[in-house]
């Protein structure tokens, strides 16, 4: 039985390669990826790109805080899939579009209200809640 194993290894890296290509990037490797080059890898606005930009990038550390201490889950949300469809010419934030892609969830932003929306930018917005100060 052990002599035919080595048959079987082939097999097991094709289906882990297939897995892994499939693996959807959890809302930290999204925010390293589409975010922290302007808000930092802290969210404090403090990134390497921030000093080229005409406006400071937000501070994302205070949001509940400016919030009166609650996640202004919604707010977040429609800010982030706002940017999603591309430039307007007037914002430097880059186009989310391949966050996208994929699966949608329910979400509740902290307004009642389930939206459908995509799990990237879901993602997104709980990491976004765990930088809170």
């Amino acid at each position: 039985m052990m002599r035919h194993a080595w048959m079987i290894l082939p097999a097991l890296m094709s289906l882990a390669a297939c897995v892994e290509k499939d693996k959807v990037p959890s809302g930290a490797e999204d925010f390293a990826t589409f975010c922290s080059a302007c808000h930092g890898a802290g969210g404090k606005g403090d990134g390497d790109a921030a000093a080229t930009l005409d406006r400071k990038p937000a501070d994302l550390t205070g949001l509940s805080a400016r919030n009166g201490g609650a996640f202004p889950g919604t707010r977040v949300m429609a800010k982030i899939w706002g940017y999603t469809g591309g430039h307007d010419g007037k914002s430097p934030m880059p186009q989310f579009g391949p966050l996208l892609q994929g699966e949608l969830v329910p979400y509740d932003g902290g307004d009642g209200i389930a939206t459908p929306t995509p799990v990237r930018l879901v993602g997104i917005a709980q990491y976004l809640k765990t930088l809170q100060d």
